[in-house]
């Protein structure tokens, strides 16, 4: 590993390994990107998955909000997507303007995962630049907050791929579900053995916290997501523990969950073998506090659209939020219940920033 300089705020790695702290660490989902006028000077007329492969142009986008909002933000997060997994197993993916992810020839039929995607995957090779965005990313902070990286959900991976894109109805992947379940478990494990090795070299690469972002699991009934990705998500977290060991990395490093609208899976994500739950903003803070007593730290959950509303209106939702979620001294960390939308006003988003310090600070 490359030496990187010493961290001047640990706030968030203290925070998610459950110790007390004089405030709340706050990030925010998507905190590099489309809200940041900085953000399309810099991308200019390069393809999103160009800046991603281009570790100079990551880092820069992964660093902005971290100049823009200086000293408000208590981590980065690498400016990448979830679908690099997708691609490092060998299917294209494409980013359309104003349509989202697309997958030109996507998985239909079970006989396919034989001859659309790649059957042993050299991570360190295919997902290369992903890595050397990370060290560069760490080295240019040079210790002013931790970097965050991130893998999507297998599940989640799943839809994407079956479907080729952003779905509604989610047919073609819950036809493999009910009229193909051998075939998806197959598919389900094989995402998850690059997802583990993923995140793991993303540590390697100088990563110190992780999130796993199960995007779709709110469309699994509580029965499907037991067997379709609860199981497949405690995998990663006990494999990318070992695989951090025999890759001599002793350092516990924190894994956060997001299972976004499985507000009936809680309980398990809590014996899941992650150190923080990330919650969306259907959760009442209370009664996830009491679900998980005490068992994980939990992460949210503003909901986004809040960012849209005055200044009064975000001072009120945020002091609501943290004195719901005990004060948050202690076993919580404050983010949006998801991602932040190419409409924020920069300013509102900088005004619930600055308040989740003065409430937090109280």
């Amino acid at each position: 590993m490359p030496e990187f300089a010493p961290l001047k705020n640990d706030l968030i790695l203290r925070a998610a390994r459950g110790e007390k702290v004089e405030r709340p660490p706050v990030w925010v989902m998507r905190q590099a990107g489309r809200y940041l006028p900085q953000y399309h000077v810099v991308k200019a007329g390069n393809d999103f998955f160009a800046c991603c492969r281009n570790p100079e142009l990551a880092s820069a986008i992964t660093i902005q909000p971290i100049d823009h909002y200086d000293g408000y933000l208590d981590a980065a997060i690498i400016f990448s997507d979830i679908l690099v997994i997708p691609q490092a197993m060998g299917m294209k993916v494409d980013i359309l303007d104003k349509i989202g992810p697309h997958f030109p020839d996507p998985l239909r039929e079970p006989s396919e995962l034989e001859t659309k995607l790649t059957k042993e995957v050299d991570v360190l090779k295919e997902l290369d630049w992903a890595f050397k965005s990370i060290t560069e990313t760490r080295l240019k902070l040079n210790g002013r907050v931790p970097l965050l990286g991130f893998c999507g959900g297998p599940w989640t991976l799943m839809v994407y791929m079956i479907e080729g894109g952003g779905t509604k109805l989610f047919r073609y992947a819950k036809t493999w579900l009910y009229a193909h379940p051998e075939a998806s478990h197959e598919l389900l494990l094989r995402i998850t053995d690059v997802a583990v090795e993923f995140l793991a070299q993303q540590v390697v690469a100088g990563a110190q916290m992780l999130q796993v972002f199960e995007s779709w699991a709110g469309e699994l009934g509580p029965n499907e997501f037991k067997e379709f990705s609860l199981p497949y998500l405690r995998i990663i977290s006990s494999r990318f523990r070992k695989r951090l060991l025999e890759l001599g990395i002793t350092e516990h490093i924190p894994l956060t969950i997001f299972a976004k609208g499985a507000w009936y899976a809680l309980d398990w994500l809590a014996d899941s073998g992650y150190d923080v739950v990330s919650l969306d903003w259907l959760f009442d803070p209370k009664e996830a506090i009491k679900i998980t007593n005490g068992r994980v730290v939990l992460q949210g959950n503003l909901d986004p659209g809040t960012i849209y509303g005055s200044k009064e209106v975000i001072t009120k939702k945020t002091e609501e939020m943290i004195t719901d979620f005990g004060g948050g001294k202690q076993g919580y960390i404050v983010n949006l219940g998801h991602g932040t939308q190419p409409f924020f006003d920069p300013e509102n988003l900088g005004w619930f920033l600055k308040e989740v310090h003065r409430v937090g600070s109280a």
